[in-house]
């Protein structure tokens, strides 16, 4: 409202109205004219009234307003970590897509699963979100995106225990790509010095290995506890046993085993041997050749001597 002549006698009028009426509150109300006139003044004053009380009700409530700003800041917070749960959630695709790849490649039908858990100490164990109500049974293959990650020992309803391919007492059949050529692994298992790599064993003493060798699962009886076909790892180091009518090596798994995160549940074996169909592109430049060569437990030299072990 602009502040001219006719807005400032207007105002005056209002305000000898309004003291007018304060003083009519003081008399005597019996009088007919003086209750005409207080009603008229209600009238008048009233929208005027209940405006400042609406008012000062904002503004009284103005000293409650520290719960909702700390309701507003558990909002923020909440908000802060789904952002963070949905650039996770962009990772896990990312897991989630190799594993499908895998799986299209091999022909398996998974069930995607979390990791929620890792076994203490030196258990080679993690446990699932998923279990028998989704349709998991013990002794099924579990994999990622990268490869064999081990296979089901135990279920309960709503989760399950897979043992790692890494553990002590894990034995693999393998198969070695191109050749075909028949083999197992076993775990290094859980030990401070260990460099987390598996030890090869060929089936057939006229197979030969070499640095670069990619080695796939062989099939199991009835696909238990592993499909055949799911990537396990590459050969890095040839190892000469003396004494040893077979070729060993060491393996380095594809599989990350420190980093678990989205993982698959093989449920349904695929219909035939994929064979190498799984099998990842070699990294260049590929490994090199290394050999090692060690002593046959109880083997010795001639006159008692060990048999010397270099350095690789």
């Amino acid at each position: 409202m602009r502040d001219t002549r006719r807005t400032r006698v207007v105002l005056f009028v209002l305000l000898i109205a309004a003291l007018g009426l304060i003083a009519l509150s003081y008399t005597n109300g019996s009088s007919s004219a003086l209750r005409d006139a207080r009603a008229a003044g209600s009238t008048v004053f009233g929208g005027a009234e209940h405006g400042a009380k609406s008012v000062s009700d904002v503004l009284g409530t103005s000293g409650g307003s520290s719960s909702q700003v700390a309701t507003l800041q558990k909002e923020v917070l909440q908000l802060r970590a789904d952002l963070s749960e949905a650039r996770l959630s962009k990772a896990d695709y990312a897991e989630l897509r190799k594993m499908l790849l895998i799986a299209g490649a091999g022909r398996y039908k998974v069930l995607a699963a979390s990791v929620i858990a890792a076994g203490l100490g030196y258990q080679q164990t993690v446990t699932l979100d998923v279990g028998s109500a989704d349709g998991v049974r013990p002794q099924e293959t579990v994999l990622n995106g990268e490869g064999l990650v081990g296979y089901v020992t135990s279920v309960s309803s709503t989760t399950c225990t897979v043992s790692l391919a890494t553990d002590g007492a894990s034995v693999v059949g393998v198969a070695v790509a191109p050749s075909g050529q028949l083999g197992w692994v076993t775990g290094p298992g859980k030990v401070v010095s260990g460099s987390g790599l598996m030890h090869l064993t060929m089936l057939n003493s006229a197979a030969v290995l070499k640095a670069g060798d990619q080695l796939v699962t062989a099939a199991s009886v009835n696909d238990k506890p592993y499909v055949p076909g799911v990537p396990v790892g590459i050969v890095t180091k040839l190892v000469v046993t003396n004494g040893s009518l077979t070729a060993a090596a060491l393996v380095r798994p594809y599989v990350d085993f420190g980093a678990l995160s989205v993982v698959g549940v093989v449920i349904v074996p695929p219909g035939h041997d994929p064979r190498f169909a799984a099998v990842p592109p070699l990294p260049h430049p590929g490994p090199t050749v290394t050999v090692t060569v060690t002593a046959k437990p109880g083997s010795h030299r001639p006159g008692g001597t060990p048999s010397p072990t270099p350095s690789p």
